[in-house]
Formats: C-alpha cells, structure tokens, sequence
C-alpha cells in the first residue's frame, strides 16, 4: 500500500505540472512580444496587486483620447527592479514601450518605462536575463 501511495502522489503531482506552466507563460498568448509599440501619456493610476502592477495610461492624439491598461512584473519584482509605490504618481508624463495585445485592445505588458526626467524603469519580470540586477538607468 506504501509503494502504491508513493508512486501515486509523485504521480499526481506531475499532472498538475503542465497546468502551472500554462498558466506562467499565458502572457505570449495574451501579448505580442514580437512587437514592441512605444505609448507617450499621463499616467492616471497605479494599481499594484498580485499577480501584476498595472500602469494606467491616457494616451492622446490628435483626434482622440485612449486610456492604456499596462501590465508589469509581479510587486516583488517591480520592486526588485528598483520600483517604489510612488515611482510614478498621477499626472506624472512618461514614455512606454511595451508588447501590445494581440486583440488589438488598449492593453499591453510595458517593456521600459521612461519619465521626461529620462529616469527609466523595466517593467518586465526577469531583469537578470538582461546582464544587470536593478531596474533603475540613470539618464
């Protein structure tokens, strides 16, 4: 009966495996991350709750106005990319490259955001997979 349950909970486990990792990896299907468009406005909102920060941007043109929803890492990895909650406040104006949604809606994942003061920060999870540790370049 031992071997029986030692064989059956590895087993189990195993399963549910490919579930989790699906689930990481949904932002290549939510996101081109072939394409990179660049986004300059207003932020109006910062809202950082798991499982990722969002960036609301309003986004103008000549003709219209757009309201931006952008995802980033997770709060623990923005912060470990050098983010704090007051980085960027309403009204603050910044430049945004990120993976556009493949549907075409107001919805993207930010790559690197840019304040005018030309303080850049990443927005993806993985810095390190980029040769440095902290988020922060210096202008």
């Amino acid at each position: 009966m031992r071997s029986k349950r030692a064989i059956l909970i590895p087993g189990m486990s195993l399963l549910l495996v490919p579930t989790a990792v699906l689930a990481h990896h949904a932002l290549q299907s939510q996101f081109d991350m072939q394409r990179t468009i660049t986004l300059t406005g207003g932020v109006t909102k910062m809202d950082w709750s798991n499982p990722h920060v969002r960036l609301y941007l309003e986004v103008k043109d000549q003709s219209r106005t757009v309201n931006w929803e952008l995802y980033l890492g997770s709060p623990n990895q923005q912060i470990l990319n050098g983010w704090k909650i007051d980085t960027y406040r309403r009204g603050d104006h910044v430049r945004v490259d990120t993976y556009p949604a493949r549907d075409g809606s107001s919805v993207g994942f930010a790559k690197k955001v840019t304040a005018v003061s030309g303080r850049m920060f990443y927005g993806e999870s993985r810095p390190s997979e980029r040769g440095f540790v902290a988020g922060l370049v210096a202008p």
